[in-house]
């Protein structure tokens, strides 16, 4: 993984905002892509003039948003029965049990902050969003609320520190996985409580 996030980061300065905007869209469909570091990266070759912050900015809005959509379009096809498909992996079950458990105290706050807070239940709760039947508009524009604050933190913090890049590069690597750590340990004892408690509740045959 090491080895292609180097490779990607290489081609930041070639492709620039095209390589960015297929980054961003395919990790909210999630997809292993650096996203947030290629963000970095591509606001750190604004501040050298090699890229344009518009441009930069720009793509991994259309990128994120695009991807948001085509998340949520394939939650509401699939349905509860995509969800249940999902959830049949520990690991991708428990981060569903998450994002559902979001989604019906709040959908609104849940879509906002997996947009940037919770990033990695982001791709989960695009999908359980359409499957639970949320309105498109109210899912969009927390969607675009969030995805704009996101790629704006990252970008101009590419963009302010470029000097350090390699530095706050690591730093953010290490946060993002430490949080996809953590909703994972998280997701996977709701998962498990979940199911006890749906054992117990099974009527016992004689």
């Amino acid at each position: 993984m090491a080895a292609v996030t180097e490779t990607m980061l290489a081609l930041v300065p070639s492709y620039g905002a095209w390589l960015i905007l297929v980054a961003t869209f395919c990790s909210c469909l999630a997809l292993p892509i650096p996203a947030s570091l290629l963000m970095l990266a591509g606001g750190a070759f604004a501040a050298t003039g090699d890229l344009a912050l518009v441009a930069v900015s720009a793509g991994a809005l259309v990128g994120a948003v695009a991807g948001d959509q085509a998340g949520f379009a394939i939650g509401r096809r699939g349905g509860s029965a995509l969800l249940d498909r999902i959830g049949r992996d520990a690991t991708r079950g428990a981060v569903i049990a998450i994002a559902a458990e979001k989604l019906a105290a709040n959908g609104t706050s849940a879509v906002f902050l997996s947009r940037w807070l919770f990033s990695p239940l982001g791709p989960y709760v695009n999908l359980a969003a359409g499957a639970v039947g949320l309105s498109w508009i109210t899912f969009t524009l927390a969607g675009v609320a969030g995805e704009a604050l996101w790629v704006c933190a990252y970008v101009v913090s590419g963009y302010v520190f470029a000097s350090n890049i390699g530095d706050l590069a690591g730093t953010v690597g290490s946060m993002i996985g430490f949080l996809a750590a953590g909703v994972i340990a998280f997701g996977l004892g709701l998962w498990l409580w979940r199911a006890a408690r749906a054992r117990q509740t099974e009527p016992k045959v004689a």
